[in-house]
């Protein structure tokens, strides 16, 4: 039983990088904005979980292809600590990924960053709070159950996105989800003295990181699939144990190679807050993002990213691809839109997060304000505010355009 109501224009259950942004979008514009998060900081795996690369936002080939509040979050996450932009990405063709329009930055200098964009925006922001299950009528999201200290309560809008990560909003309000698969992976930022070799492209960055990446196959635990879904309570901490084994084996070798003193010259400053999967569980949306369509133009297109392994590949998002089938009232944003295969490793990073987030909070705004729901807009309703504030939605809109900041 809830004990408490809040009533609200808009809520997102999720404060990774793409319910920040939809959370800035939609309180900038007025819209009376809860963000739901279960830790007590803002960012998911940018921060929490310790993935402090902030990839490119253009295409490797001097041209910026990402903007809006992607290009925002990029500059604040460098704000209040260290990291640099590469100088040379504008001129640079076929450029490597850290040479770039990307980034390293301090995860806990992006939090400060992201505590302050949010306050100004007037989000109420509802720290160490767990969405729970969503109320549906008639088929259309009209609440989300939370549980916090306050016990139970119930937070009712006209408009619901679930920013989740893992579409756990979208799949409890009965829409159709697909899973992912994901090899165990561990990152800790780390104390490392006995290493003097020089940091390519980051030499100011002073914070080394451990990156035991990809170590599934073979070191599954027995009985384990050999890739896990991350989506049973069972496999996360698996996940979590397993990974932490691992990096404590390989701190053990490292501090017996370091010498004596081994333990004081190599250790773990912070580990991951959060299990630290890529692709979990996404909707299946009106659209879904296709391997081999990067470079192809898509209609209902709101966005352009780019993939940071491959210069000169650029994808179209399309907007189907954030509005789930199965129910209404409710969008999805960051790493669970409605994207397979390689597209979904393309579209689970950082830049497509802030993107799609900010997509979403617009149409979720453009929805409420017009007293419907998102899947009833027009893509070209969208499409029209984003290009008004320098935000190309196809490629075709970036070949002569500027670029704007190094």
């Amino acid at each position: 039983m809830c004990t408490n109501d809040f009533r609200y224009d808009l809520v997102i259950c999720g404060a990774g990088i793409a319910g920040v942004t939809a959370a800035l979008e939609a309180g900038r514009a007025g819209l009376k904005t809860a963000l739901v998060e279960k830790t007590i900081q803002p960012g998911g795996l940018a921060t929490s979980g310790l993935i402090y690369y902030y990839l490119p936002l253009c295409d490797g080939n001097g041209r910026q292809v990402t903007f809006g509040m992607a290009e925002e979050l990029l500059h604040l996450s460098l704000r209040y600590g260290p990291g640099n932009i590469s100088p040379g990405w504008r001129t640079g063709r076929n450029l490597a990924e850290p040479l770039r329009l990307r980034a390293p930055f301090s995860p806990a200098s992006f939090v400060l960053a992201l505590d302050a964009a949010l306050v100004a925006a007037g989000v109420d922001v509802w720290f160490d709070t767990l969405g729970c299950l969503p109320v549906v009528e008639a088929g259309r999201v009209t609440g989300l159950e939370v549980e916090n200290k306050d016990g139970r309560s119930l937070f009712s809008a006209a408009c619901f996105i679930d920013a989740t990560g893992d579409a756990d909003l979208a799949l409890r309000a009965g829409a159709p989800c697909a899973e992912g698969r994901n090899r165990l992976a561990i990152w800790a930022l780390e104390i490392n003295s006995a290493d003097q070799s020089p940091r390519e492209y980051d030499a100011d960055f002073p914070v080394r990181a451990s990156k035991l990446d990809g170590v599934l196959p073979p070191r599954s635990l027995p009985g384990d699939p050999m890739e896990l879904t991350g989506m049973s309570a069972r496999q996360v901490n698996r996940f979590v144990l397993e990974g932490r084994r691992i990096l404590r084996e390989d701190y053990a070798r490292r501090q017996a190679e370091a010498g004596p003193d081994g333990r004081r010259r190599v250790y773990p400053m912070t580990l991951p807050s959060m299990a630290q999967f890529r692709t979990t569980r996404r909707i299946a949306g009106r659209a879904t993002l296709l391997d081999g369509q990067q470079g192809q133009a898509v209609p209902d297109a709101v966005g352009l990213v780019a993939d940071w392994r491959r210069p000169g590949s650029v994808w179209e998002i399309p907007y189907g691809a954030l509005v789930p089938t199965g129910v209404v009232g409710l969008l999805a944003a960051g790493r669970c839109i409605s994207s397979e295969g390689d597209a979904w490793e393309v579209t689970r990073v950082i830049p497509a997060a802030a993107l799609t987030g900010q997509v979403a909070g617009l149409a979720a705004t453009l929805a409420i304000r017009a007293g419907t729901t998102p899947d009833r807009l027009d893509a070209a309703e969208i499409q029209a505010p984003l290009r008004a504030r320098g935000m190309p939605v196809h490629l075709t809109e970036i070949q002569a355009k500027p670029n704007k900041q190094g």
